[in-house]
C-alpha cells in the first residue's frame, strides 16, 4: 500500500503595522499655564497632538472654546500646511464648547496627515490673523519624553 503526502507551502507575510511614537511634554505639567501641549503622537498615518486648556477666569462660567476647521500644522520653514483631519473633544466653529465654571480644565486632540519624517520643530496654527486664536509657533519636540504623562495612567479601582 502506498501513501500519498502533500507537502504544503506556507508562506508568512509580514503584514506592516503602522507604529507611533508619541512623545509628552514636561511642560505639560505646568499648571500655571492655561494652554498647553501634552503631548504629541507621530505616525506613517496621522500626527495626532494632545493638549490642555483651563477656562478663563474673566468669565462667570469659564467663556467657551472651538476650533478653526481650517487649522493647520507646518513643518518650521516649511510653506506646506498639513490640514486639520478630525477633532476630539472640542467642537469645529461655528460649534462651541461651553465650560460650567471658571478655571474647569478640558483635553482636546486635533488630529493631520503625517509629517516627513525628517520634521524637528512645527508651527500648530488655528488661524493666522488677529485675534485669540490657539497658535503655537516653533514648537520643538526634541527633548519631550517617552515616559508617559501621569493624566494618560490609568487608575486603580483598589
Amino acid at each position: 500500500m502506498e501513501v500519498k503526502i502533500e507537502k504544503w507551502v506556507e508562506i508568512i507575510r509580514e503584514s506592516e503595522i503602522s507604529k507611533s511614537i508619541k512623545l509628552y511634554n514636561p511642560a505639560a505639567l505646568d499648571f500655571k499655564s492655561d494652554h498647553r501641549m501634552k503631548s504629541i503622537e507621530f505616525s506613517d498615518e496621522y500626527t495626532r497632538i494632545e493638549f490642555i486648556y483651563r477656562s478663563s477666569m474673566l468669565y462667570i462660567n469659564g467663556g467657551w472654546i472651538q476650533m478653526d476647521p481650517n487649522a493647520f500644522i507646518r513643518s518650521v520653514g516649511s510653506s506646506v500646511k498639513y490640514r486639520l483631519i478630525k477633532t476630539e473633544g472640542i467642537p469645529l466653529a461655528p460649534s462651541k464648547h461651553y465650560f460650567r465654571s471658571k478655571g474647569e480644565y478640558h483635553t482636546y486632540t486635533l488630529i493631520f496627515p503625517a509629517l516627513p519624517g525628517n520634521t524637528k520643530q512645527i508651527d500648530i496654527i488655528e488661524r493666522e490673523e488677529n485675534g485669540t486664536y490657539f497658535n503655537f509657533y516653533t514648537v520643538d519636540y526634541s527633548k519631550w519624553m517617552k515616559i508617559t504623562h501621569p493624566m494618560d495612567i490609568e487608575k486603580s479601582n483598589n
